[in-house]
């Protein structure tokens, strides 16, 4: 683990999974530029969004759109790409690909196809909201999005019982809804809520889940959140939870 030695890179035929800035664009690895300034594509989920990034950078790349809605059609087309021995770097519009995004699948398919991928550590939303949140760190469950209609309110219901660090994401258009959910299913849990990390207007807002509803119902909320809730501990009552109208 201590060793300072590289190898040269990109190799041929090779799947790279490259972190990217979730808001300061100095929050890159000089790996992460260097691999990006050097494979034969880049797919990328905006190419208006990374290509600012590589222009930020002085880097010219040819860049492909791999997202959510064109992912069934864009994954053979790179997986032929990387069969013909050229080499792919596959991006988010922020953070680490594959986290809630789509870049999981295209990472499955090959390893299915026995093609090389390889990690390019860097920026996490999750992670970095964790660390500052003052909650336990050695054991974390992330939950990412919850489901929006079918099975939220079980889900939610069956998270009242983990004794782990949940994480959690949110859009601002459902950040106060989630909030009531997780007060009812939680009870008054300590929550910490962090939005816009690494941004002009970067800021978490911490407490019990009552205070921290109290506070975004005063305060219009903006941006994009992470929520870390403090897992159940020993002696804490068992969530009673009615679970009835599910949504379909």
């Amino acid at each position: 683990m201590g060793t300072t030695e590289t190898r040269p890179e990109p190799n041929a035929g090779t799947l790279y999974v490259v972190s990217t800035p979730i808001g300061n664009m100095e929050d890159i690895t000089l790996r992460a530029l260097r691999i990006l300034g050097a494979v034969d594509l880049v797919a990328c989920e905006d190419t208006r969004t990374t290509g600012n990034l590589l222009r930020h950078h002085s880097i010219n790349a040819e860049c492909i759109s791999y997202f959510s809605r064109n992912e069934r059609q864009r994954i053979p087309q790179l997986l032929a790409v990387l069969q013909e021995g050229k080499s792919v770097a596959v991006v988010s519009d922020a953070g680490t690909p594959g986290v809630s995004d789509p870049a999981a699948l295209l990472v499955s398919a090959a390893v299915e196809a026995g093609v090389p991928v390889i990690p390019i550590p860097g920026p996490s939303a999750c992670l970095a909201a964790l660390v500052v949140s003052g909650f336990h760190t050695d054991r974390f469950h992330f939950e990412g999005f919850l489901p929006i209609k079918k099975r939220r309110r079980t889900r939610i219901a069956e998270l009242a019982s983990e004794s782990r660090t949940i994480i959690v994401y949110e859009s601002v258009h459902r950040l106060l809804k989630t909030l009531r959910e997780l007060h009812e299913a939680f009870g008054d849990r300590r929550i910490s809520v962090s939005r816009e990390i690494t941004k002009v207007f970067e800021d978490t807002v911490r407490g019990t889940i009552a205070e921290v509803l109290r506070h975004f119902e005063l305060t219009t909320p903006r941006g994009e959140f992470v929520l870390v809730v403090e897992g159940r501990r020993k002696g804490d009552s068992d969530p009673e939870v009615e679970i009835t109208g599910e949504e379909a």
